[in-house]
């Protein structure tokens, strides 16, 4: 029985390997499914730019683009919004975003797909995480930090939260296609500061934030050509 299954497995994998030989030579590149910049005023946000670092660049290949925004308003919130243009290199220009905040001493945990109504456009999906992490402050002491992320992918006319999702449908249309669509992958988070500050948000105050901020943003960002559900 054991040797069955590992036969299955080994044909599966080489089957996999195998495709990449199916692959056109010469793949045609579809109309982009974003705007790669971020508005200065949202509503009641405002924003600047926020620094993409070179570890970052090196670690998404050439071609990769970059927009990035710190938002504030009136009341001393904070988000910051990230869109991550994929190069031509589907395996190096995005990945999942739990591996980058890893990197950062983020520990992550998923918290399921939210589903943002857009006005207008229709419903879109996100993932959500729960991210914690530790830092030491110049006195020596230890502030653990808890943090809310919402992250999507968009490619020429397709929306998804997964990054699974993104890959497979991304293969896809290269093989039976014969094109590539540049995907974006598009973060926003933003700290819980209940405790911390004088008008501090809890878990559910900083999620209903995000999920307002994206539905405002998505519009700004989506090209008409992406279908919502």
């Amino acid at each position: 029985m054991t040797t069955s299954r590992l036969a299955i497995l080994l044909a599966v994998l080489l089957g996999g390997l195998g495709s990449v030989y199916f692959l056109p030579k010469v793949l045609g590149f579809m109309p982009l499914g974003i705007d790669l910049s971020l508005p200065e005023g949202l509503g009641e946000w405002w924003g600047r730019d926020a620094a993409v670092t070179q570890h970052e660049r090196d670690v998404l290949g050439p071609g990769t683009e970059f927009a990035r925004k710190q938002y504030t308003n009136g009341r001393g919130d904070v988000i910051l919004a990230s869109v991550v243009l994929a190069g031509e290199d589907m395996m190096t220009s995005i990945h999942r975003p739990e591996r980058c905040l890893n990197a950062q001493g983020w520990a992550c945990v998923p918290s399921g797909t939210r589903f943002v109504e857009v006005p207008g456009r229709g419903v879109m999906p996100a993932t959500k995480l729960k991210n914690r992490r530790t830092e030491t402050l110049p006195d020596g002491s230890i502030l653990t930090v808890d943090n809310v992320c919402y992250y999507w992918f968009a490619g020429s006319s397709r929306l998804t939260a997964s990054h699974t999702d993104r890959v497979w449908i991304d293969t896809l249309d290269r093989i039976s296609g014969g094109y590539v669509q540049r995907w974006a992958m598009m973060m926003v988070s933003a700290n819980i500061t209940a405790g911390k500050s004088r008008f501090g948000r809890d878990e559910k105050a900083v999620d209903e934030m995000l999920t307002g901020f994206i539905r405002d943003l998505a519009p700004k960002l989506h090209k008409d050509a992406v279908r919502y559900r």
